[in-house]
C-alpha cells in the first residue's frame, strides 16, 4: 500500500472496504452454481476460439491419431483368427499383413500425438499471453480504490497461479476430453460389431462410474476453490512481509512473523492437500468398477468362446465369438474405459481452473475507472487556479473525511497543508487528481469543474513527487526522464543537477546508463528521493504536489533540495503536504486540515500571531 499516497486513509479506514470489497473473502463451503459454471466455460471458450485454427489444428491431430490407434485391436483380433488354434493351421500372409497394418497405424497414431503435444503447447503459449496480457491491460484501467483494498501478492498470484492453472486445462485437458470422447464412442461402435451381447456388462457399469463421478466431483468443487482463495492470501502475506523486512528485524519480530507465515502456510497446504486428497479418490474409485467390467467381459466371453468351439453355439449366433475377436474386444474395453477413468481424473483439474477462471474473470468484470465525458475538455496548457467549493467526500459512504471544504488557490501560489495522521491531507490530493471522486460540491481547475476534464489531461497538468519513492526497472536516466517523454540527455542532466543529485549518479559503475533494479534498492531512499525530485523538475507541469517529497533526506541535504525547489515552484501552483514545517514558512497560504475541515488559515507569520494549532505545533518542533 501506499503509505504516503494514501494518508488520509490511515488510521484503519481501509480494514473495512478490504473486508467489503475482497473477492476472496468468500465462505470456503460456497460452490459454483450451473449459471456462473457455464458463463465461465463460455468465456474460457472465447480465449480458445481467439486460436480457432491452432484448435483446429489440434482437434484434426486428435481426431487422427485416436481413429489410428482404434484401428490396432481390430487388426490384432484378425490376425489371431489366423490362426486355428488346436488345427495347426496357420495363414501366415494374413498374420503377417495384419501386423503390418498394426505396426503403420501405430506409427502413425505416435507421431501424430507428437505433433498435436507440440501443437498443444503452442495453443498454451498463446492463451497464457493473451490471458496474461488483458488481465494486466484490464488492472492498469481500474481505479486507485482497487489497489487500495487488494493484497498486491494476491493479485500477483490470479496473474501467475490462476493463469497456468486456467491454461494447462485449456490447452490440454479440453483436448483431452475430446480424445477421450472420440475413443469411447469408437471403442463402443466397434465392440458393438464383434459381440454387442457383451455390451451388457458396460450397461451396469457405466452408470455406476458416471454416478460415483458426479457424487465426488460435486463435494470437491468447493475445496479447489478454497485451495485458490487460500494460496492467494499466503502469497499476499508473503509479499507484505518481504517487503518490511527491516522494520520486522528492527522490532525482534522474526519469531511472530515466522509464527504467522506458518499459520497461513498450513492453510495453505492443507486446502492444498484436501482438494488433491478427495480429488484423488476419483480415479481409483472409477479404475475399481472399470477392472470389475473387464472381470465380467472376460468371464462371459470365455464362457461363449468355449461354447463357440465346442459347436454348441452356431456361428451365426450373436453369442458366436472367436479368440482373437476376444481379444480385441477385451483391447476396446480398456480403450473403452480408459479414458472414463482419465476423464475422472481430468475432472478434478478442471475443478481447480473453473476456481482459478473464477477469480480472474471476477478481476477482468471489476469496472474500470469511469469514462470521460463526451463532452469534456483536453486542457492543452492549465494555468493553474484551484477551487474547491464545500467539497465532501468519505472513502466509505458512512465515513465522510473531507467536510464541506472550500478553497481558493491563485495562479502561481504555494499552498501548504498541515495537519495530523488521518486528517484528510493527502485525501485532498487525490481528490484533486480525480484518483477519487468527490461525493458532493465541486472542484475547478481555471473555473472548470474538473469532472468536464479528461483525466489524462487532468492529471498531465500536475507532477507529483511523494513521499514513497518508485523506480522502475530501467537506466538513471530513464528514470529521471519518465517525467517527460522525448527529454534530451542535456536537459535530463540539468534536472539531475538542480535535484543536486548529479555528482551521485556520474559516481555510479555507468553513470546515467546504470540499471536500477528492484526498485532501487542498492541506493539509499535519500538518493532515490532525489531521482524522483529530478524527475518532477523535468516535467514541465503547471501544477506541482509536494507529498512529504523531502522526508528521506537529511537536513543539509534537504536545505540544499529546498533552494532547487523555490526556483522549481516559481511560476507554478504548488501544493505541499509536510510534517516538517520548517519547509513551508515561505508558503503563500497555509492550511491546517482537522477531521476534514480547514480549521485554519494563513500565512506562516499570520498563524504564529494566532497562538492556534499550527503555532503549537511549529513550537512542539522547535522548542
Amino acid at each position: 500500500m501506499n503509505k504516503g499516497g494514501m494518508g488520509g486513509m490511515a488510521g484503519g479506514i481501509l480494514s473495512n472496504p478490504r473486508q467489503q470489497n475482497n473477492p476472496n473473502n468468500i465462505k470456503s463451503g460456497k460452490k459454483l452454481d450451473p449459471k456462473t459454471r457455464r458463463r465461465v466455460l463460455l468465456r474460457l471458450g472465447k480465449y480458445l476460439f481467439r486460436y480457432k485454427w491452432t484448435l483446429l489444428l489440434g482437434f484434426v491431430l486428435m481426431l487422427s491419431s485416436n481413429i489410428l490407434g482404434l484401428w490396432g485391436p481390430k487388426l490384432s483380433g484378425q490376425a489371431i483368427n489366423a490362426i486355428k488354434f488346436g488345427r495347426g493351421a496357420v495363414d501366415f500372409d494374413t498374420v503377417y499383413a495384419k501386423v503390418a497394418l498394426m505396426a503403420v497405424c501405430y506409427l502413425g497414431s505416435a507421431l501424430l500425438s507428437f505433433a498435436l503435444a507440440v501443437t498443444l503447447v503452442i495453443l498454451g503459449k498463446k492463451i497464457t499471453y493473451a490471458l496474461r496480457r488483458d488481465l494486466f491491460n484490464h488492472l492498469i484501467t481500474l481505479p486507485v480504490g482497487y489497489f487500495d483494498t487488494h493484497q498486491t501478492g494476491d493479485i500477483i498470484s490470479h496473474i501467475s497461479y490462476d493463469v497456468d492453472t486456467v491454461n494447462t486445462s485449456l490447452s490440454h485437458d479440453l483436448l483431452q476430453i475430446c480424445a477421450s470422447i472420440v475413443t469411447v464412442f469408437g471403442s463402443l461402435y466397434l465392440m458393438a460389431t464383434i459381440s454387442p451381447l457383451l455390451l451388457i456388462v458396460f450397461a451396469v457399469t457405466v452408470p455406476i462410474s458416471l454416478l460415483q463421478t458426479k457424487n465426488r466431483t460435486t463435494k470437491i468443487r468447493p475445496l479447489f476453490r478454497l485451495r485458490s482463495q487460500k494460496f492467494g492470501e499466503l502469497n499476499g502475506y508473503a509479499e507484505e512481509m518481504l517487503s518490511g523486512q527491516k522494520t520486522i528485524r528492527a522490532y525482534g519480530r522474526q519469531n511472530v512473523i515466522n509464527g504467522r507465515f506458518a499459520d497461513r502456510n498450513c492453510d495453505a497446504c492443507n486446502a492444498y492437500y484436501n482438494a488433491d486428497y478427495h480429488g484423488a479418490t476419483i480415479g481409483p474409485s472409477v479404475n475399481f468398477i472399470n477392472n470389475l467390467s473387464l472381470s465380467l467381459i472376460i468371464m462371459f466371453g470365455g464362457i461363449f468362446y468355449l461354447y463357440s468351439q465346442s459347436g454348441s453355439i452356431a456361428p451365426a449366433s450373436i453369442l458366436f465369438i472367436e479368440l482373437g475377436d476376444l481379444s480385441s474386444f477385451v483391447q476396446y474395453s480398456r480403450k473403452f474405459s480408459g479414458p472414463i477413468n482419465e476423464f475422472a481424473n481430468i475432472l478434478a483439474d478442471l475443478q481447480s481452473a473453473l476456481s482459478a477462471a473464477e477469480r480472474i474473470f471476477n478481476i477482468l468484470d471489476e469496472e474500470p475507472e469511469p469514462k470521460d465525458d463526451d463532452d469534456a475538455e483536453i486542457v492543452t496548457k492549465a494555468d493553474g487556479r484551484v477551487d474547491f467549493e464545500n467539497v465532501k467526500f468519505g472513502y466509505l459512504p458512512e465515513k465522510t473525511i473531507i467536510q464541506n471544504l472550500s478553497l481558493n488557490v491563485k495562479k502561481g501560489q504555494t499552498i501548504a497543508i498541515v495537519g495530523p495522521t488521518g486528517a484528510g491531507k493527502t485525501t485532498i490530493i487525490n481528490l484533486l487528481m480525480r484518483f477519487y471522486d468527490i461525493n458532493n460540491g465541486k472542484i475547478s481547475l481555471d473555473g472548470t469543474d474538473i469532472r468536464h476534464i479528461t483525466r489524462d489531461s487532468l492529471r498531465a497538468s500536475f507532477t507529483m513527487v511523494l513521499q514513497d519513492t518508485w523506480l522502475f526497472g530501467g537506466t538513471v536516466a530513464e528514470n529521471i526522464a519518465y517525467g517527460r517523454e522525448g527529454a534530451t540527455m542535456d536537459e535530463i542532466v540539468a534536472a539531475a543537477k538542480a535535484a543536486k543529485i548529479d555528482g551521485f549518479i556520474r559516481s555510479l559503475p555507468e553513470g546515467y546508463n546504470t540499471v536500477m533494479t528492484d526498485n532501487g534498492v542498492s541506493i539509499s531512499k535519500g538518493q532515490k528521493q532525489l531521482i524522483t525530485i529530478a524527475r518532477a523538475m523535468l516535467a514541465d507541469s503547471p501544477i506541482l504536489i509536494l507529498d512529504e517529497a523531502t522526508s528521506n533526506v537529511d537536513s543539509m541535504t534537504e536545505q540544499r533540495i529546498q533552494e532547487a525547489m523555490l526556483k522549481l515552484m516559481q511560476g507554478r501552483t504548488c501544493f505541499v503536504i509536510a510534517h516538517r514545517l520548517s519547509t513551508i514558512q515561505n508558503a503563500d497560504l497555509i492550511l491546517v486540515v482537522q477531521k476534514g475541515n480547514v480549521t485554519e488559515s494563513g500565512t506562516h507569520n499570520e498563524l504564529m500571531r494566532a497562538g492556534g494549532f499550527y503555532a503549537s505545533l511549529y513550537n512542539s518542533q522547535f522548542s
